[in-house]
């Protein structure tokens, strides 16, 4: 039999770990300046041509690597944070598993200059293909340039599958963010295309976030600071007014590493319950702190999913220090946290005895005795017992009143019968508004039921794809025209789809440095709020970037449609629910909404009468 098994070559291996390690240019960004940060950079610039596609660099002021260490570093599985496997389980560093160069050097043009601290030369390497070219001594400054040229040359269908530029440039944002605000000691600048995005003193950790998301989210800030024996929290929550209808500012770190987990992110929605504006989710900057070897950083090649050895435990204490820092602002009752030690929290695991409770029980206790209810607890303030029953006959004042009548109690039956008939009454033109979500309306097979939110949408989508394909609408000019500070991503965003925004009715003008004024909206926006419609167009054009086969404009009059549609929850006057029902009639497709949900649906008469026999 034929021998079918061999080794791959190192090229091939490379490719492959590439696929799991670099993603997209943004991957790359964030493994090249990880390992700026554990060389001991505090300064670190990152220059960006074609969203990375054509050029990304990053040159920082490390200790640098020597002759050696700059050849061994592309090698794979080749790094300096561990030696055994147990040093896998007290990891502090960023970048350990040895794969990011010998990954990016597999499928780009590499060029490296680096230069250790305690050298006078440097060396230079250049690199395509998991091939190395050349290798010389080079004078350059101290610490490491590394120059990553056309990612993916070598893997077309790789290449293929990049998004816009935009796209990807906001994706290095969001990676360039998360580094920022996990090393705010660290000077860092982002440049792309000889445009500066970013140029970030070093600062504390509040300076950071102003820096990176603007001036206005100072204002924004809670501290958190919480201290236990399994983790600390620390950071800063969003005010529960200052909530956005679009997420990018929530982020959790772990030993100032970033990390994603859904199941905190629900411990910090929790503690805001009930005090959020509707469709709005809070900022925060939570970084915890705890134990290396309670964690797991190496379930994921990215390094952003961690795994806990006390989830439950964390989830209480993170719900509890953002209630805390909520009730300083009396928003929710405080939570008192002072102490001058960290607080125990007992965990239970597979080794933890369990007691059973103890019971304490009084053998004098008689039932059947007639004084048993001055026994102990009972007896104790009984007086307000003793009273009632001395002024029981107070409980009737009133039934005697002449003027009552059986029919004063039935509140709930009159209220029903008084909205249908201001609704308009079985068999006619009237409309009745159910809970401010839903419009019943008689037809002749019964009663048809209306989705007002999705009809509105239906028909405000038809109507922005009309205008797409035809001409341009006016806009109706702002008494007062809005600034809006955006953060770089989001403002990529809008800066992308401005020209067509504007094309249906807006006036939206960029002023640069991430800040836009809306000096106009479409005349139909019942009183608009400008800031709320802008972020709200951002995050739903955000949630239909991955339909690929939705044209941008179409995406647009999505977008649109589902921002400035009417809300549940508002009351409509009988024309106004008249105006909608007619309006979705005229549509081309009057049962989905534009996301292809169900619109309206019809309750059979026999259906009815059945469930009356």
């Amino acid at each position: 039999m034929t021998d079918i098994i061999h080794l791959l070559p190192d090229s091939v291996a490379n490719q492959i770990a590439a696929g799991e390690v670099i993603q997209r240019p943004a991957s790359v960004i964030k493994e090249l300046v990880e390992n700026s940060i554990d060389a001991g950079a505090n300064q670190i610039k990152i220059y960006i041509k074609d969203a990375g596609r054509t050029l990304l660099q990053i040159t920082d002021n490390g200790c640098g690597m020597s002759e050696t260490d700059a050849r061994m570093a592309f090698e794979r599985h080749a790094t300096s944070k561990i030696t055994s496997a147990s040093d896998l389980f007290s990891i502090r560093t960023k970048g350990f598993r040895g794969e990011a160069l010998a990954s990016i050097a597999a499928i780009a043009q590499v060029n490296l200059k680096t230069r250790h601290t305690e050298e006078e030369i440097g060396t230079e390497i250049n690199i395509a293909g998991s091939k190395v070219t050349s290798q010389e001594p080079v004078n350059c400054a101290k610490g490491t340039n590394i120059a990553i040229k056309n990612l993916f040359f070598n893997v077309p269908a790789r290449r293929k599958f990049l998004k816009s530029n935009s796209t990807e440039l906001r994706h290095i944002i969001f990676e360039f963010q998360r580094i920022a605000l996990a090393h705010p000691e660290a000077e860092l600048v982002l440049i792309h295309n000889d445009a500066e995005i970013y140029n970030l003193p070093a600062s504390n950790l509040r300076q950071r976030i102003v820096y990176v998301f603007g001036k206005h989210i100072n204002q924004n800030l809670t501290q958190l600071n919480t201290e236990t024996s399994i983790v600390n929290v620390s950071g800063f929550i969003g005010k529960p007014e200052f909530a956005k209808k679009t997420y990018g500012e929530q982020f959790f770190f772990i030993n100032n590493r970033y990390m994603r987990h859904a199941y905190f992110h629900k411990a910090v929605l929790k503690a805001y319950e009930h005090i959020l504006p509707p469709d709005t989710v809070p900022s925060y900057f939570i970084y915890l702190e705890a134990d290396p070897e309670t964690i797991d950083v190496n379930i994921h090649p990215t390094k952003t999913e961690i795994k806990f050895e006390d989830e439950q435990a964390i989830f209480q204490i993170i719900h509890a220090s953002t209630k805390e820092a909520l009730g300083k602002f009396n928003i929710t009752p405080s939570i008192d946290f002072d102490s001058e030690t960290a607080i125990n929290i007992p965990v239970m695991n597979r080794h933890t005895e369990i007691k059973p409770p103890s019971i304490e029980i009084d053998p004098e206790y008689n039932p059947f005795e007639k004084e048993h209810y001055n026994r102990g607890n009972f007896s104790h303030g009984s007086s307000r017992s003793r009273d009632n029953a001395t002024h029981w006959e107070k409980f009737y004042d009133g039934f005697e009143n002449p003027n009552l009548h059986p029919d004063s109690f039935k509140p709930e039956q009159e209220a029903v019968q008084t909205t249908f008939t201001s609704s308009g009454s079985a068999g006619s033109s009237g409309h009745i508004q159910l809970r401010g979500r839903y419009i019943l309306t008689s037809v002749k097979s019964g009663v048809m039921i209306v989705d007002q939110k999705r009809a509105h949408e239906r028909i405000l989508f038809e109507k922005y794809i009309h205008m797409f394909a035809h001409a341009s609408s006016p806009a109706q000019q702002q008494l007062f025209p809005e600034s809006i500070e955006l953060d770089p991503a989001d403002y990529s965003f809008l800066s992308d789809i401005l020209d067509d925004v504007n094309s249906i009715g807006f006036d939206i003008r960029s002023l640069g440095q991430n800040t836009v004024v809306v000096y106009g909206c479409p005349a139909d926006l019942n009183n608009p709020h400008p800031k709320d419609l802008v972020e709200h167009l951002i995050e739903e054009f955000k949630n239909t970037e991955g339909a690929v086969k939705i044209s941008a404009k179409e995406r647009i009059a999505r977008s649109l449609a589902r921002s400035t549609a009417i809300g549940y929850g508002n009351t409509m006057e009988q024309e106004e629910m008249r105006e909608l029902i007619d309006k979705l009639f005229a549509c081309e497709n009057p049962n989905y909404s534009p996301s292809g949900k169900l619109i309206l649906t019809i309750i059979d008469i026999d259906e009815i009468e059945g469930k009356l026999k």
